[in-house]
């Protein structure tokens, strides 16, 4: 079976991401008919995006959103800055006194050329033509100074595509609680670290939202199966699921079932009779992502292993989490304010609500048998230790096994159980590391500020008990039955 080809044009009801003004703002966005965005004063419709490729840039008119015709983005007008004559290298700028009378435009004389119809890029020329030190900056100060103009009176709008990266790097930068404050590269890691490919049936303890859960299933591309398990009765949040744009067929493999019903698969003998009575009772719940809830994205914790005080914590934390609503600026619009979930005919509304469902029995028998070909857990807000050792008799044996947390001290805690219970082995903690550059003629050089911290990474994977084998003396056992031990002969 063909993977679905990603769609390089957005159409009506797909979400997608606006970068405004190089990153400064950055909204995801559902594409309805009336769908807005505000930029400054100003409520541009999102109609003219609809048909447009991925990756088109628009500038902000007098009548919304209108495509640009100049594509230059500010690196390529950097380095015309740098290629510029020689003779302007030995321009300064130490003569520039910047006392507010350089500029002989006024307020209302650009409020005057706004009602007149006036574009922004005109703005932008008359405030240049009417600067009288503007001609006596360096080629690179005059680029810098047409771009703080421009992102004022004549912003740019990026049309781009929500993917796994893209999807990520905008909660990191607004909303990073939200998820846990997990890193692309921390993700990307543990992807890798699982060994998530197609055909795989991966086991995912997903309570940052669905950003795993999405990536995998992104990763999978409509092959294998995503099973988001859950804690407790109450399932998971995983609604930033919709902002992938899945194809119906992907979204189709993404099952959510609590871990008890699993748990109880593996330990009972006749599966089909747990199978019916499982499956009937968590039928009404996982019909659906839970896309109108309000509540916090952590589920309610019941298992009796943690302590009172680890339980108080699990109910303050999630409040700094707390967003039902997937970081869409402004709602998208007003009448979408309430929820996205409703059935307004959108195509990203329809498939959401099919992400979720409860596994079929066949499936859950399959995966009682022949157990999960590998396992990530991204739990910030619990304890790995306190439930890892009931998820990881769920996998088949050698199957790898990534577990991400913002700090070392849980994973810690839960590589020296797993150590000491002999599940298994090639344990390490990893840490990922992440540094941007600016990469620009004569001037490439790390960004002066970076984030420091990408939280821990533990992976390893799972054997059976009695396959391991012991350092030190080992025994033989003769034919006659009696065992001698083998002692290594002393160094000569």
């Amino acid at each position: 079976m063909a993977a679905a080809a990603i769609p390089r044009e957005a159409w009506e009801g797909c979400s997608v991401l606006l970068d405004i003004n190089d990153g400064d703002r950055l909204a995801f966005f559902r594409l309805t008919p009336a769908a807005t965005v505000k930029i400054g004063n100003r409520n541009c419709s999102l109609k003219p995006l609809v048909g447009r490729p991925f990756g088109s840039l628009f500038s902000v008119g007098p009548s919304g959103l209108v495509p640009c015709t100049d594509d230059s983005s500010r690196d390529d007008k950097m380095q015309d800055a740098a290629d510029a004559p020689a003779q302007d290298e030995t321009r300064d700028n130490r003569s520039l006194v910047d006392n507010n009378t350089a500029q002989n435009l006024s307020s209302d004389d650009i409020e005057a050329m706004k009602r007149d119809g006036a574009s922004g890029d005109d703005i932008v020329e008359a405030l240049i033509a009417n600067s009288s030190t503007f001609g006596k900056k360096t080629v690179f100060s005059q680029e810098k100074y047409k771009l703080k103009k421009q992102k004022k009176y004549a912003p740019k709008v990026l049309l781009r595509r929500p993917s796994t990266r893209s999807i990520c790097e905008t909660y990191f930068k607004k909303s990073p609680a939200r998820t846990g404050f997990m890193r692309v590269d921390a993700l990307s890691l543990l992807l890798s670290m699982a060994n998530v490919g197609p055909y795989s049936d991966v086991l995912v303890v997903d309570m940052v939202g669905g950003l795993v859960v999405g990536a995998v299933a992104e990763r999978l591309g409509g092959t294998g199966y995503v099973c988001s398990t859950y804690l407790g009765s109450a399932s998971s949040s995983i609604d930033i699921i919709r902002m992938y744009n899945l194809s119906s067929d992907t979204t189709s493999r993404i099952v959510q079932a609590p871990l008890s019903d699993l748990r109880s698969l593996q330990n009972s003998g006749n599966a089909s009779s747990v199978l019916n009575d499982n499956i009937q009772a968590e039928a009404p719940e996982a019909n659906a992502v839970p896309v109108e809830n309000t509540q916090p994205s952590v589920p309610q914790q019941v298992d009796t292993a943690l302590s009172d005080e680890q339980a108080q914590s699990t109910e303050v934390e999630p409040i700094d989490i707390d967003i039902s609503e997937p970081l869409l600026d402004e709602q998208v619009n007003q009448d979408d304010k309430s929820s996205l979930g409703k059935e307004d005919g959108s195509s990203i509304a329809s498939k959401s609500l099919r992400a979720g469902q409860a596994p079929s029995a066949e499936r859950m028998k399959y995966w009682s048998e022949h157990g999960f070909s590998s396992l990530i857990v991204a739990a910030p807000d619990h304890d790995a230790d306190s439930f890892v050792a009931d998820l990881l008799p769920l996998l088949s044996y050698s199957a790898p096994f990534a577990i991400y947390h913002q700090y070392l001290q849980p994973l810690a805690a839960c590589m020296r159980s797993l150590q000491v219970s002999k599940m298994a082995i090639g344990l390490q903690i990893s840490e990922p590391w992440l540094r941007e550059y600016q990469v620009l003629p004569s001037r490439t050089h790390p960004h002066m500020q970076m984030n420091a911290f990408g939280g821990y990474i533990l992976s390893g994977t799972r054997i059976h008990n009695g396959c391991v084998c012991r350092a030190g003396p080992q025994e033989k056992t003769n034919p006659n039955g009696s065992s001698r031990r083998l002692v290594p002969s002393p160094a000569r």
